[in-house]
């Protein structure tokens, strides 16, 4: 068996959009599929049955900070991520490529790769291609990415449009070359029997630069694509021109990955351009904040108003919070007094209602109906995008 499968079981009738099954040694995902993330080996403050009870099917890791702390090595040792962090089920784990460009004042970038200073003890680490795909044969996921050169927003070169341009080709001409070289360090490591490696498609905001990316990353054979630096301070108008340009270049028998979108609006038209599969912090990041996402806007628990409001959260929710007949007022009060429980309950709700509303997407493609899915998530704007 190769290490990924996938196959489409209903394709949309009016868009591009697609029910599917992803298949790994670790288990099988339905697609389009939401992937909670666990940054540091967990989804914070959560367990994994708690986790997989939300219809979670696959969470994500995150390479850079495992590398730093515990090390690779200690997980690979101890059975591997998913065996150490108790989740039995499908993982990705990302390239590092990311942090890169997240904590760019920390780092100098070149040809041969990244040399950084730990955000933990100031200690200088170097991360290249071969490095990025080390670390992530001994974490062990089912699908790994290619290490990448992730460049800046548009908007952070206002004024200097030549500028942006060649920063955006030098990023896509060594994010290929470093494809090179994390195709040649996973094959010739035999990982690729049971880790499937998914490239990253660049490009910016320039659309001319993202064909050139797509036409020479598919040229590569892989198991699944990516499109990757479009939630990184762009709008939702501009994350939807790129994605509305790419999605539909990627080779439609593999499964297409946005990374680091998380809006409902943002999933919806992403969607419909054909991607499968998208990951965000935004659920458990906002939960602790008490900021819970329902179909019709943001509730923030911590405002006075959910003072004395007996009601659940949304309550067309099933989550452990709405089902479990906590009222706001009682959440309002556990955020005010600092109360982990709080960060807990508004988490799982949070993760419930993207996976929700992952189902009510997947059944809108597999009835070619999404009147439903546009009455139900007013909050996903789709008749914004519906024509």
């Amino acid at each position: 068996m190769p290490a990924l499968t996938f196959e489409i079981k209903h394709s949309d009738s009016t868009t591009h959009a697609r029910v599917g099954r992803v298949q790994t040694p670790h288990g099988g995902f339905d697609t389009p599929a939401f992937m909670p993330v666990g940054t540091q080996g967990t989804v914070k403050g959560l367990t994994p049955d708690q986790v997989r009870d939300t219809g979670a099917q696959i969470i994500l890791g995150n390479t850079y900070h495992l590398m730093l702390r515990p090390g690779s090595g200690l997980v690979a040792r101890q059975g591997g991520l998913q065996h150490w962090s108790r989740w039995q089920g499908p993982m990705l784990t990302d390239s590092g490529g990311f942090q890169v460009f997240s904590l760019a004042e920390m780092n100098k970038i070149n040809d041969n790769g990244v040399t950084f200073k730990s955000h933990l003890d100031g200690s200088v680490i170097e991360l290249t291609p071969e490095r990025s795909m080390q670390v992530q044969h001994e974490l062990g996921a089912d699908i790994i990415m290619a290490f990448d050169d992730c460049p800046p927003a548009s908007n952070e070169y206002v004024g200097d449009p030549a500028g942006y341009g060649e920063r955006v080709r030098v990023a896509n001409e060594r994010t290929l070359r470093w494809l090179d070289r994390c195709v040649a360090a996973h094959r010739g490591s035999g990982r690729d029997a049971v880790q499937a490696l998914f490239p990253i498609v660049q490009g910016g905001t320039d659309l001319d630069q993202r064909a050139w990316c797509v036409e020479r990353i598919t040229a590569v054979d892989c198991p699944g694509y990516a499109i990757g630096g479009v939630a990184v301070g762009e709008g939702p108008d501009e994350i939807q021109r790129v994605v509305d340009f790419t999605a539909p270049r990627l080779p439609v028998d593999r499964p297409r990955y946005l990374m680091g979108v998380g809006y409902e609006r943002d999933i919806v038209r992403a969607v419909r351009a054909g991607v499968d599969m998208f990951d965000c912090v935004l659920p458990t990041r906002n939960g602790r904040k008490g900021y819970c996402f329902t179909p019709t806007g943001v509730v923030k628990l911590r405002n006075a108003l959910h003072k004395d409001d007996p009601g659940p959260i949304d309550p067309t929710c099933d989550c452990p919070a709405c089902g479990g007949g906590y009222s706001r007022s009682y959440l309002h009060h556990l955020f005010r007094a600092e109360e982990m429980l709080g960060s807990g309950l508004a988490s799982l709700h949070n993760l419930r209602h993207f996976q929700r509303l992952m189902l009510d997407i997947r059944d809108a493609i597999a009835h070619n109906d999404w009147s439903l899915l546009a009455r139900a998530w007013p909050v996903a704007q789709l008749a914004a995008v519906s024509d």
